[in-house]
Protein backbone atom coordinates (compact mmCIF):
# COMPACT_ATOMS: atom_id res chain seq x y z
CA UNK A 1 0.00 0.00 0.00
CA UNK A 2 1.38 3.41 -0.84
CA UNK A 3 2.61 5.55 2.02
CA UNK A 4 0.14 8.33 1.24
CA UNK A 5 -2.75 5.93 1.72
CA UNK A 6 -1.89 3.84 4.73
CA UNK A 7 -5.46 2.62 5.13
CA UNK A 8 -7.63 0.89 2.51
CA UNK A 9 -10.27 3.22 1.00
CA UNK A 10 -13.17 1.76 2.98
CA UNK A 11 -11.29 2.26 6.25
CA UNK A 12 -10.44 5.84 5.22
CA UNK A 13 -14.15 6.47 4.61
CA UNK A 14 -15.10 4.97 7.96
CA UNK A 15 -12.42 6.98 9.76
CA UNK A 16 -13.76 10.16 8.17
CA UNK A 17 -17.33 9.34 9.23
CA UNK A 18 -18.63 9.25 5.66
CA UNK A 19 -19.96 6.24 3.74
CA UNK A 20 -17.55 4.79 1.16
CA UNK A 21 -18.00 6.05 -2.39
CA UNK A 22 -18.90 3.73 -5.25
CA UNK A 23 -15.31 3.66 -6.51
CA UNK A 24 -13.91 2.85 -3.08
CA UNK A 25 -16.45 0.06 -2.59
CA UNK A 26 -15.60 -1.30 -6.03
CA UNK A 27 -11.88 -1.29 -5.27
CA UNK A 28 -12.48 -3.12 -2.00
CA UNK A 29 -14.57 -5.76 -3.78
CA UNK A 30 -12.00 -6.13 -6.58
CA UNK A 31 -9.08 -6.42 -4.15
CA UNK A 32 -10.91 -9.08 -2.12
CA UNK A 33 -11.79 -10.98 -5.31
CA UNK A 34 -8.18 -10.98 -6.52
CA UNK A 35 -6.79 -11.97 -3.10
CA UNK A 36 -9.29 -14.85 -2.95
CA UNK A 37 -7.78 -16.00 -6.24
CA UNK A 38 -4.26 -16.07 -4.81
CA UNK A 39 -3.08 -12.63 -5.83
CA UNK A 40 -1.25 -10.18 -3.61
CA UNK A 41 -2.24 -6.51 -3.61
CA UNK A 42 1.02 -4.54 -3.58
CA UNK A 43 -0.40 -1.02 -3.72
CA UNK A 44 -3.68 0.87 -3.91
CA UNK A 45 -4.48 4.28 -5.32
CA UNK A 46 -0.94 5.11 -6.47
CA UNK A 47 -0.89 8.61 -7.95
CA UNK A 48 1.42 10.11 -10.55
CA UNK A 49 0.63 13.60 -11.76
CA UNK A 50 -3.08 13.47 -12.62
CA UNK A 51 -3.19 9.70 -13.16
CA UNK A 52 -3.96 6.98 -10.64
CA UNK A 53 -3.45 3.24 -10.46
CA UNK A 54 -6.36 1.65 -8.61
CA UNK A 55 -4.61 -1.61 -7.72
CA UNK A 56 -1.11 -2.90 -8.34
CA UNK A 57 -1.01 -6.63 -7.80
CA UNK A 58 1.26 -9.62 -8.07
CA UNK A 59 -0.15 -12.72 -9.71
CA UNK A 60 2.08 -15.72 -8.99
CA UNK A 61 2.75 -18.16 -11.79
CA UNK A 62 1.32 -21.66 -11.53
CA UNK A 63 4.87 -22.99 -11.12
CA UNK A 64 6.93 -21.03 -8.60
CA UNK A 65 10.09 -21.24 -10.71
CA UNK A 66 8.33 -19.12 -13.34
CA UNK A 67 7.87 -16.23 -10.88
CA UNK A 68 4.81 -14.21 -11.66
CA UNK A 69 3.59 -10.99 -13.17
CA UNK A 70 2.89 -7.48 -11.91
CA UNK A 71 -0.68 -6.65 -12.85
CA UNK A 72 -1.94 -3.09 -13.06
CA UNK A 73 -5.66 -3.34 -12.36
CA UNK A 74 -8.09 -0.62 -13.38
CA UNK A 75 -11.28 -1.02 -11.36
CA UNK A 76 -14.56 0.37 -12.65
CA UNK A 77 -17.62 0.20 -10.44
CA UNK A 78 -21.22 1.22 -11.01
CA UNK A 79 -24.45 0.90 -9.08
CA UNK A 80 -26.49 0.42 -12.26
CA UNK A 81 -26.22 0.24 -16.02
CA UNK A 82 -27.75 3.64 -16.80
CA UNK A 83 -24.36 4.92 -17.99
CA UNK A 84 -23.31 1.62 -19.59
CA UNK A 85 -21.24 -1.28 -18.33
CA UNK A 86 -18.43 -0.30 -15.96
CA UNK A 87 -15.64 -1.62 -18.18
CA UNK A 88 -16.79 0.62 -21.04
CA UNK A 89 -15.39 3.58 -19.08
CA UNK A 90 -11.80 2.42 -19.71
CA UNK A 91 -11.32 4.61 -22.76
CA UNK A 92 -8.13 4.94 -24.82
CA UNK A 93 -7.41 8.20 -22.97
CA UNK A 94 -7.79 6.41 -19.61
CA UNK A 95 -5.48 3.67 -20.87
CA UNK A 96 -2.81 6.29 -21.70
CA UNK A 97 -3.09 7.79 -18.20
CA UNK A 98 -2.82 4.37 -16.58
CA UNK A 99 0.17 3.48 -18.76
CA UNK A 100 1.97 6.70 -17.79
CA UNK A 101 1.32 6.11 -14.07
CA UNK A 102 2.41 2.46 -14.39
CA UNK A 103 5.68 3.52 -16.01
CA UNK A 104 6.36 5.91 -13.11
CA UNK A 105 5.39 3.27 -10.53
CA UNK A 106 7.72 0.68 -12.03
CA UNK A 107 10.57 3.20 -12.31
CA UNK A 108 10.19 4.34 -8.68
CA UNK A 109 10.37 0.75 -7.50
CA UNK A 110 13.13 -0.26 -9.92
CA UNK A 111 10.87 -2.80 -11.59
CA UNK A 112 11.26 -1.57 -15.17
CA UNK A 113 12.23 -5.07 -16.35
CA UNK A 114 9.37 -6.85 -14.59
CA UNK A 115 6.70 -8.66 -16.57
CA UNK A 116 3.55 -6.56 -16.41
CA UNK A 117 0.00 -6.78 -17.66
CA UNK A 118 -3.02 -4.45 -17.66
CA UNK A 119 -6.33 -5.90 -16.45
CA UNK A 120 -9.74 -4.38 -15.82
CA UNK A 121 -12.08 -5.50 -13.07
CA UNK A 122 -15.69 -4.45 -13.50
CA UNK A 123 -17.85 -4.34 -10.37
CA UNK A 124 -21.61 -3.91 -10.43
CA UNK A 125 -22.81 -2.99 -6.96
CA UNK A 126 -26.40 -3.64 -5.92
CA UNK A 127 -28.21 -2.54 -2.78
CA UNK A 128 -29.55 -5.95 -1.78
CA UNK A 129 -27.45 -8.38 -3.79
CA UNK A 130 -23.84 -9.49 -3.84
CA UNK A 131 -21.59 -7.48 -6.16
CA UNK A 132 -21.11 -8.84 -9.67
CA UNK A 133 -17.43 -9.01 -10.56
CA UNK A 134 -16.07 -9.48 -14.05
CA UNK A 135 -12.32 -9.76 -14.63
CA UNK A 136 -10.83 -8.84 -18.02
CA UNK A 137 -7.29 -10.19 -18.24
CA UNK A 138 -4.93 -8.45 -20.65
CA UNK A 139 -7.61 -5.81 -21.17
CA UNK A 140 -5.28 -3.42 -22.97
CA UNK A 141 -1.68 -2.91 -24.02
CA UNK A 142 0.60 -0.18 -22.74
CA UNK A 143 -0.01 2.96 -24.80
CA UNK A 144 2.07 6.10 -25.01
Amino acid sequence: MSEANERPPNERAQASGRPPKTGERGEDVAAAYLEENGWRVLDRNYRFERAELDLVCFEPAEHSEEGGVIVIVEVKARTGLGFGRPEEAVTPEKQRHVTRAATAYLHERRLENARIRFDVVSVLLGDEQAPQVEHFRDAFEATG
